[in-house]
């Protein structure tokens, strides 16, 4: 490399280019007749030697371009969820308090035990918010996420009015609305 850098260096310092392209014919040229001129000590050139050496070696590039990753371990927190960049990603919950393997590329986040890959998420930069894929609910969290407020008031008002404003009140008395949908469930 070092012998192609000073080569075209020292045909080149003296001239002006005025586009890149311009100077990148001007480097096409040099190299063709640096590769075509022959060694000293060798027979052949460098090109002979890259078709009789190096090009029957050469296979074809894979269909996907290389994507750089970085991999850590996590523990998998009581939630089922692992923490990334302060983002929460869930995994299977029968895997709580094990410690995995994550991969972390800049549009994935693959999470891995012994080898075997057991959740994939797109990756998210958004802080201290949660990615939870219902699969990786234990079934009573499961039952209890496809519940809303306004589905749980839907539903009260099919019963009665007052079933309405009572369940309104139940979930509207409390901090978060999901601590009212016990008292309204019984």
């Amino acid at each position: 490399m070092q012998i192609v850098q000073r080569w075209i260096l020292a045909r080149v310092r003296h001239r002006r280019f005025f586009a890149l392209a311009e100077l990148n014919a001007a480097i096409a040229e040099l190299v063709e007749d640096l590769n075509c001129r022959a060694f000293r000590k060798l027979p052949g050139c460098r090109r002979s030697a890259f078709e009789t050496l190096d090009r029957p070696a050469l296979r074809a590039l894979p269909a996907t371009a290389f994507q750089l990753a970085q991999w850590k371990k996590c523990k998998v927190n009581i939630d089922y969820h692992i923490e990334v960049d302060e983002h929460f990603y869930s995994v299977p919950h029968a895997l709580v308090r094990e410690q995995i393997d994550v991969r972390v590329t800049s549009a994935s986040i693959e999470c891995f035990v012994r080898g075997k890959r057991v959740a994939a998420h797109i990756r998210s930069h958004r802080r201290g918010v949660h990615t939870t894929l219902p699969e990786h609910m234990p079934a009573a969290h499961r039952a209890h996420a496809e519940w809303s407020p306004g589905r749980m008031l839907n539903w009260a008002t099919t019963i009665g009015p007052r079933t309405g404003d009572v369940v309104r009140y139940q979930l509207e008395s409390r901090p978060h609305p999901e601590q009212g949908y016990r008292a309204c469930s019984v």
